[in-house]
């Protein structure tokens, strides 16, 4: 296979096909252009068979984690094919956008029409994730809902997490993450359930030696680069897997508002996150971040995939 035939069967949520694109778009602006627009139209059409599959009831055997996270898969696949083989003729508008630009902005537009339409594109996912809740039919919620709850639970820490409690945490936290979730192609709701799984919904949040919030909901740490306000806590690291108490120092801000926005140029920023950013899946989005080495917890993954998936997390969005 061609590297060009590679890049054009790969979706630009993958970083690697992303810079490949970009160094295409910058040799040849016109061939690179009209790939990168089908790719764009594999993007919007992953979105809208993503949606179909939320509004669609799914129980039994085949409903579980590994099943849906394969069927991501096959959704991504099928959605570029559709692009390739059955275009809706989004990809020419985007093309001829692109085009446009790079005529206006010289030899180098190209790429930065690039970045431009795939923040674009980042956007409108957060806009569509934040004007509608995952579509859940009422006989699956009824039935899912004790299994799921005991899940969530035991994945935060606590017993029976009040579906008041968490109402409010994500009425505090949303418009703040829908915000992240532009700035990194991560849903929404998957940032939220990590802050979550971070804080116990917002009822183990960090606080300083005078019991003030330090609104650091992701547990990120001050390193030696950071100059910002700090505070040290007790915490607990887990060492060759097993748990241990320690005395750490965190980072420390003024709004919620701030900390989602640090967290996201953290993920931005390193590149050991590059699987992280536009990741679709809420499995695979927890298992890159424990890959990444995030946290030392060997059950990391595990809790905040619970989360994503949980009831208690479609009600508080619901509400």
């Amino acid at each position: 296979m061609k590297a060009n035939d590679y890049l054009s069967n790969r979706l630009v949520f993958d970083p690697s096909a992303a810079a490949g694109l970009r160094n295409r778009l910058r040799e040849d602006p016109k061939a690179g252009g009209q790939q990168a627009a089908r790719q764009f139209e594999g993007m919007l059409l992953q979105m809208m068979l993503k949606s179909m599959r939320e509004a669609t009831p799914a129980d039994g055997m085949t409903n579980s984690d590994e099943s849906r996270f394969f069927t991501a898969i096959v959704d991504q696949q099928l959605a570029l094919d559709l692009a390739t083989q059955a275009p809706t003729g989004l990809a020419a508008m985007l093309a001829q956008q692109m085009a446009r630009s790079a005529r206006v902005n010289g030899s180098a537009g190209g790429a930065g029409s690039f970045d431009a339409v795939q923040q674009s594109l980042f956007a409108a996912q957060a806009a569509t994730s934040a004007s509608r809740a995952p579509v859940i039919s009422e006989a699956r919620q009824r039935s899912g809902q004790v299994a799921a709850t005991s899940a969530t639970a035991s994945s935060t820490g606590g017993a029976g997490t009040s579906s008041g409690r968490a109402r409010d945490f994500v009425n505090r936290v949303w418009p703040h993450a829908v915000e992240a979730a532009a700035a990194t192609g991560i849903p929404a709701r998957f940032l939220v359930a990590q802050a979550a799984l971070e804080s116990g919904w917002g009822k183990n949040e960090i606080r300083a030696s005078d019991g003030s919030p330090s609104y650091n909901l992701f547990g990120i740490k001050a390193g030696q680069r950071w100059t910002g306000a700090t505070t040290e806590v007790q915490t607990t690291e887990f060492v060759d897997g097993a748990a241990r108490s320690t005395r750490a120092r965190f980072r420390a801000y003024e709004s919620y508002a701030e900390a989602f926005r640090d967290y996201a140029e953290v993920l931005r920023s390193r590149p050991r996150f590059a699987a992280v950013i536009g990741q679709q899946d809420g499995v695979q989005f927890a298992r890159s971040l424990q890959q990444a080495g995030y946290a030392t917890d060997p059950q990391y993954a595990d809790k905040l995939a619970r989360i994503i998936g949980g009831a208690t997390l479609r009600e508080a969005l619901a509400a």
